[in-house]
């Protein structure tokens, strides 16, 4: 593993290593929950956990800051675990590999999990600092943020006595975000019925794959491929063409991440192989040239496999492909408050097939909560047209910007001493746990802050090493002048 303790500021990259040998899957945060408990007993700090696993380790004031507001510091412990195909890592128990490439650090085939393990690893370098200057501070450390934000959703306001909160789980330095969007997912289930596959057939694997992936909110509009609607355009034409049977359909894995890769195996009647070829090198190619600017590793593969013996019935597979081909994704409507942004997206996550059942996992987002709504009820009308069970998460708030808020103020004052320039002010598409905090404590004053990461819930994340400096420095000042 690489030594990222020779990185400034030393320690939050030597916490941030440590972080990195724990596994810390969404749900499966136990072994990082008594990391953080340990670590407070260990430094006289007074903590406190609640029944979700979410920690609260409390530092008091340094001398001459006692009378100063109390600060909340908050980040989520979870981590997004995506690797490449070929990658034997298992999140349950192996430690994250850190590789500093140049200017950055990011890991080896999988996800690096600094979304938002550089802002655990922060929060933990003040809490063990006896330099930095700071009021009163409350770390709060949220489980379960990137598969639902249940972490947050279940916490107590009571926990908290502080009322002005600063997120660290922010992706671009020198921007402070004040809003956010809302979501929700939308799942829909097919169940079908399976039939034999004609003896005068043969199989064939499809494939999709080499696509850039990313973050279902931060790069929606960005143009990337989604694996599970070029694998389904595929299908839909040559069932049109050919006598094509669908035996499984599998893309995608997690509600927040554009899919990378799908894969299906189909059968056709042998005399069709030749046109069956010949068409797919013409799609192949049309997809390619669509996509030429902004996914140049995209591989769509063609070959023959053994042939199975059942295949989803003829009625279920046309519902199936129908509904996947219909369904909405991408960005959906800009902001006009703030140009620039997303304000409503749907992504279409995941579509995986089990023994009677396929299962598509859709999530929506929007900074507007009755455009979140509609679209969700967009996406929902699909399915349901197909004959599909329909069912939507309980879904989480936006943050609606504040732009009076005196943290943010004081956080611009600070950018501009600290590098000389007006920090970007923004709200961002994707989904913090602020929305939540504002729900259950109306009076919270926040900004959220972070360093600059790329590909971030894709085995290509990686953060800018320059950047975490320059995000704790600001930070430290942020607390020194509050």
């Amino acid at each position: 593993m690489t030594d990222l303790s020779k990185l400034e500021p030393a320690e939050v990259w030597r916490q941030f290593g440590e972080i990195c040998k724990i596994p810390r899957p969404s749900k499966k945060e136990s072994k990082m929950v008594e990391y953080l408990l340990r670590f407070g007993q260990q430094h006289n700090l007074e903590t406190i956990s609640d029944m979700a696993g979410n920690v609260v380790i409390r530092k008091p004031a340094t001398k001459g800051m006692e009378n100063r507001r109390t600060i909340v510091l908050q980040s989520h412990i979870d981590m997004v675990c995506e690797k490449t195909a070929d990658s034997a890592h298992n999140f349950d128990c192996d430690p994250i590999v850190p590789v500093i490439d140049g200017d950055w650090v990011s890991a080896t085939d999988t996800t690096l999990g600094a979304d938002d393990g550089i802002g655990v690893a922060t929060q933990l370098a003040i809490l063990s600092s006896g330099s930095v200057e700071h009021p009163a501070i409350e770390c709060l450390f949220t489980v379960d943020e990137e598969t639902g934000l249940t972490g947050a959703n279940s916490l107590d306001g009571s926990m908290l006595k502080g009322r002005t909160l600063i997120n660290l789980d922010s992706e671009d330095e020198g921007q402070i975000f004040i809003g956010c969007a809302g979501g929700i997912n939308t799942t829909a289930r097919l169940k079908f019925t399976k039939q034999p596959v004609a003896t005068n057939s043969m199989a064939f694997r499809v494939d999709v794959k080499g696509l850039r992936g990313g973050h279902s909110g931060d790069d929606i509009h960005k143009g990337f491929g989604n694996a599970n609607k070029i694998l389904n355009r595929f299908l839909w034409n040559a069932t049109k063409l050919f006598e094509l049977k669908l035996c499984n359909f599998d893309g995608g894995n997690l509600h927040n991440a554009i899919p990378r890769n799908a894969t299906a195996t189909i059968t056709i009647n042998k005399k069709d192989e030749t046109d069956l070829l010949q068409y797919f090198d013409s799609f192949k190619d049309n997809v390619k040239q669509e996509l030429k600017y902004t996914e140049s590793n995209l591989s769509i593969e063609l070959t023959k496999t053994d042939l199975p013996t059942e295949a989803i019935d003829n009625n279920s597979q046309m519902r199936l492909l129908n509904a996947i081909y219909g369904c909405p994704n991408g960005p959906i409507a800009m902001s006009h408050a703030l140009p620039g942004l997303v304000e409503t997206s749907t992504n279409l996550a995941s579509v995986k097939t089990e023994t009677s059942e396929i299962e598509i996992v859709t999530s929506q987002r929007s900074s507007v909560e009755s455009a979140k709504e509609d679209i969700a009820a967009m996406v929902e009308s699909v399915f349901a047209q197909a004959g599909m069970e329909v069912e939507h998460s309980e879904g989480y708030p936006g943050w609606e910007p504040n732009t009076n808020s005196d943290i943010l103020s004081t956080a611009v004052a600070s950018y501009k001493r600290l590098f000389g320039k007006e920090p970007e002010v923004k709200a961002i598409h994707a989904g913090l746990e602020c929305g939540l905090f504002l729900k259950k404590i109306p009076d919270m004053d926040m900004i959220s802050i972070g360093p600059t990461m790329r590909g971030v819930h894709s085995p290509g994340e990686r953060i800018e090493i320059k950047t975490v400096k320059m995000f704790y420095d600001f930070l430290t000042d942020i607390l020194k002048n509050i």
